[in-house]
């Protein structure tokens, strides 16, 4: 075995932890803000809804921009994205922590996002092209672990941060993390292969989509307050339809579309996407309903009920990277079908439950729903990533991503929609019966989702092929 060899497997190791760090940076990010917004509101003098834009704005330009960014890497480089993308974050960051109004605040979340995006596109292409077929699924898991550290540790760390300093230290502390991260992708990731640039960035194509999903999330955004069957929301998620039908007609046509449609004419990748989504929407019905049972319905204080929530990401945490070790030598399909499963058995345990069901039962059930998710996310995604070829794998990063988001704005809206119908009887069982609805609702898609997983078929070609021809990590080309 020659030294470039020796070099290229000691070096995938670190594109892991440099791709981890700038996960658990992004899983950090998206909750660790919310815990100081009564803060941050308090200080700019602003109303509720005013103040709900610093979330708001992240996600919308997240979800809107994956697609764009997967394809930008495509283009000009994955690395050369991820190094851009964490400089973008960094300085969004310390704009965040130096803002001087809600204004200010807002629009340095949108700059932060960019950033973001960019990070969430690269990262499962970067892992792809790193890694043997033989070991993507255990990589894969391992940075779900980053991620979901990422999102276990947000909350905490940011009331911490809150607590001992100020608001803006949640903001400032990804500045050092930043840049360390930002040292070991320069250092470790390997440099882009030369591309012929044949191909164009479709702009139009990048502009109707971020359309598309602006006015969705305007409309599921607003549907609570002022009603789902208002014409304001039924014109804007109307409209939102119209545009992503426009944005999939402009795709057949272009000759370098943005979203290339031809993979999803492989059923691996097709039904991985399907299956994402249903998961995602069985997993945010758990994020936003839960809350309400524990704090609303049953009195606990904010921290127990957090205790109890952690209980899901803290057996993820665990179940990811087995299932993704497991999935190397076992295969994708039947894993992604029993965690699926496994999601939709404790997703009906938690429609069972009652105003005076055990804490006990409650944490076992999102528990399971935790098992769940940790056994299927990793085979799924390993499939997904490892049926689009080479040029393609920036696009099937951001359909990943923009899979998850899609899964979480429909939970929620759906969860929403079922949970604030039952909210209207204005009866005293109303809320636990709008719940166990809702659970109910999101138990038949964790299920569906284990139909989507069993109709798609094994790679008949080996999973590392496809990836074999890509520069190894540490070739210095």
């Amino acid at each position: 075995m020659g030294r470039g060899k020796l070099v290229a497997i000691d070096n995938k190791w670190w594109v892991l932890l440099a791709v981890g760090v700038g996960s658990m940076l992004g899983g950090i990010d998206l909750s660790v803000v919310n815990i100081a917004l009564p803060v941050i509101r308090r200080e700019f003098a602003c109303n509720v809804a005013t103040i709900e834009w610093a979330v708001t704005i992240y996600l919308l330009i997240v979800c809107g921009s994956l697609l764009s960014f997967g394809r930008l890497g495509d283009l000009r480089g994955q690395k050369r994205l991820y190094i851009v993308g964490f400089v973008v974050f960094v300085l969004g960051s310390a704009a965040c922590g130096a803002a001087w109004n809600a204004t200010a605040l807002i629009v340095a979340r949108g700059f932060q996002a960019l950033g973001a995006s960019m990070l969430f596109a690269s990262a499962p292409a970067l892992i792809t092209g790193n890694f043997p077929g033989s070991q993507r699924g255990q990589a894969l898991g391992l940075q779900l672990i980053m991620v979901y550290l990422g999102q276990m540790t947000g909350p905490v760390l940011g009331g911490w941060m809150t607590d001992h300093f100020s608001w803006r230290s949640v903001f400032f502390i990804n500045l050092p993390v930043g840049v360390l991260a930002l040292w070991l992708s320069a250092r470790f990731i390997p440099r882009d292969e030369p591309k012929e640039q044949t191909e164009t960035f479709d702009f139009a194509g990048g502009g109707l989509f971020m359309a598309s999903f602006t006015v969705l999330l305007l409309g599921l955004n607003q549907g609570y307050d002022r009603g789902w069957t208002s014409p304001s929301i039924q014109g804007l998620l109307a409209g939102a339809v119209l545009l992503l039908i426009v944005f999939v007609l402009r795709e057949h046509r272009t000759p370098h579309p943005l979203l290339d449609l031809s993979l999803f004419h492989e059923p691996q990748f097709a039904m991985s996407v399907a299956s994402a989504v249903l998961n995602y929407v069985s997993f945010y019905t758990i994020t936003f309903l839960m809350p309400f049972y524990l704090i609303q319905g049953r009195g606990l204080t904010p921290s127990h009920a957090g205790l109890l929530i952690t209980i899901q990401p803290a057996v993820m945490s665990v179940s990811a990277p087995i299932s993704g070790t497991l999935s190397d030598r076992l295969g994708t399909r039947w894993l992604a079908m029993a965690g699926m499963a496994i999601m939709g058995i404790g997703l009906f345990l938690l429609s069972r439950l009652q105003p005076d069901s055990p804490l006990a039962f409650v944490g076992f059930g999102v528990g399971v729903c935790g098992l769940g998710q940790g056994i299927f996310i990793t085979p799924n995604n390993s499939a997904m990533m490892g049926s689009a070829p080479p040029h393609r794998q920036g696009i099937a990063g951001g359909v990943l991503g923009t899979a998850r988001y899609v899964g979480m704005i429909l939970g929620v809206g759906i969860a929403g929609a079922i949970f604030t119908t039952f909210l209207a009887r204005h009866t005293t069982a109303a809320l636990f019966e709008g719940i166990r609805a809702s659970f109910l609702m999101a138990s038949i898609s964790g299920f569906l989702g284990c139909l989507t997983s069993a109709v798609r078929k094994e790679p008949t070609i080996a999973a590392g092929a496809q990836i074999a021809s890509l520069p190894a990590a540490g070739d210095s080309r």
